[in-house]
């Protein structure tokens, strides 16, 4: 039993990243209905602009305190791919909205690259060690006993969660209740009938991939936060997983991209938990990526509008 808390935990832990990042593909599917490959690679950004601000802060106000140091540098990172989402969106998609779908795809694609071989040449090809502000001390969940080790959760990994459901939530309201959310479902339905009522397309457009750019700086910082480094290459595995769980969930749905990052999660923890207990050994944890392929492929082969449905507009 307290094996299988233990990857509960893990599972949600990594499963809100997956949410935080699947959020960035859906909105934009939404609305667009294009995939936005290089979303992962924005959050590689994220994280090593994070740790870049953290050492120039770091050398210029030594005597500002470590947790003031990083949400400073949050707050530069999430700009700064604010930005870069923007611009991903005015110069990579804008002219290929009306194209054949393939070459939104391709667009993606060598941005994801172009980003990827740019951070290479900015912060290194080695992976950098991000500092742990937050304690990594375990914190026991469970009794345990003496052949099972308790289930434990740390500090960074209560604070990941935490966030990315007030983050999570605060987007559901802002969509549901807010001006700008009406403004997003209305040119998600019709951007034609929705510039006719006042609503700039290009305008919510740029903010939605603005807002997605924010989410995946977030992601990155979780990321590096929980595993202690980050890399140029940190964000394309979990860019695919996280549009594996948006299209587990129901690609276009905001709730199902939630839902299918946590699920996602625990599916993936559990499979590394249990795989080598169910194979007799033949494959360990290390097999743990496998699984959300295996998901994406049941999904799109018998319910390719994933658990919620897609919520896409019916375009006139």
């Amino acid at each position: 039993m307290d094996t299988l808390i233990q990857q509960l935990i893990n599972g949600i832990m990594l499963g809100s990243i997956y949410a935080l990042i699947a959020l960035g593909y859906t909105m934009v599917y939404g609305i667009l209905r294009i995939i936005n490959f290089a979303h992962g690679d924005i959050l590689m950004v994220g994280a090593l602009t994070t740790l870049s601000a953290m050492n120039m802060l770091e050398s210029h106000f030594p005597a500002l305190p470590a947790l003031v140091r990083l949400g400073l540098a949050l707050m530069m990172a999430m700009a700064v791919c604010a930005l870069l989402a923007m611009a991903t969106e005015r110069f990579a998609y804008r002219r290929l909205r009306n194209a054949p779908r393939l070459a939104p795809l391709i667009s993606g694609i060598g941005v994801s690259v172009l980003l990827q071989t740019v951070a290479m040449i900015i912060w290194t090809r080695n992976p950098l060690m991000f500092p742990q502000i937050l304690s990594m001390e375990p914190i026991a969940i469970t009794q345990g006993s003496d052949a099972h080790p308790p289930a434990i959760i740390t500090v960074t990994g209560m604070v990941t969660i935490g966030l990315a459901l007030l983050v999570m939530l605060g987007l559901w309201v802002l969509v549901e209740f807010t001006r700008l959310g009406r403004g997003m479902r209305a040119v998600a339905e019709n951007p034609k009938v929705a510039s006719l009522m006042g609503v700039s397309p290009n305008g919510i457009i740029t903010l939605t991939f603005a807002i997605g750019g924010v989410f995946a700086a977030l992601a990155g910082v979780m990321m590096a936060s929980n595993y202690g480094n980050a890399g140029f290459s940190m964000g394309f595995l979990p860019g695919i997983k996280a549009f594996t769980a948006a299209v587990l969930g129901g690609i276009g749905n905001i709730r199902g991209a939630m839902l299918g990052g946590i699920l996602l999660g625990v599916i993936e923890a559990l499979g590394a938990g249990y795989l080598g207990e169910l194979t007799g050994g033949v494959f360990g944890s290390n097999y743990q990526d496998v699984f959300a392929f295996i998901v994406l492929i049941l999904v799109l082969v018998f319910r390719p509008a994933g658990i919620l449905g897609e919520r896409v507009a019916h375009r006139a």
